[in-house]
């Protein structure tokens, strides 16, 4: 294990998705799934996230059209709060979901907007948009 990747996987990790979302599912882990955890660190968020070839935005972007394309609205939905924390405007992600009902169907864009209008709703109860 690369300890500065996992280090540095981490802090991008916590950027994005926010310090409860991290601690919960760190702290959520035991002697089974804290090696899974580790290995999203280091693997996903240190070696995916961590390189300066594209910048926080574009990765949301990407993830957002690769979640909503093989149906895993669960991490979607992470992930669009995510591209919001991570400057994302209104336009952009209305252009994302549009695009994204364009080329994976229209049932993936109308749950995809689903899925981003409960994270708005939830993002502004909580006064973080």
């Amino acid at each position: 294990m690369d300890d500065a990747l996992k280090r540095n996987g981490e802090a991008v990790r916590r950027k994005v998705l926010g310090d409860d979302y991290v601690d919960r599912a760190i702290g959520g882990a035991d002697a089974f799934s804290g090696p899974f955890q580790d290995l999203l660190n280091e693997y996903c968020w240190g070696v995916a996230w961590t390189d300066d070839a594209l910048d926080l935005r574009q990765r949301s972007l990407l993830n957002l059209g690769m979640l909503a394309a093989s149906n895993r609205m669960h991490e979607f939905g992470i992930h669009f709060r995510g591209a919001i924390r991570n400057g994302l405007t209104d336009d952009e992600l209305r252009g994302a979901l549009v695009q994204i009902a364009i080329y994976c169907g229209i049932p993936a864009g109308v749950e995809a907007f689903r899925v981003a209008r409960s994270v708005r709703d939830d993002m502004q109860r909580k006064g973080e948009c």
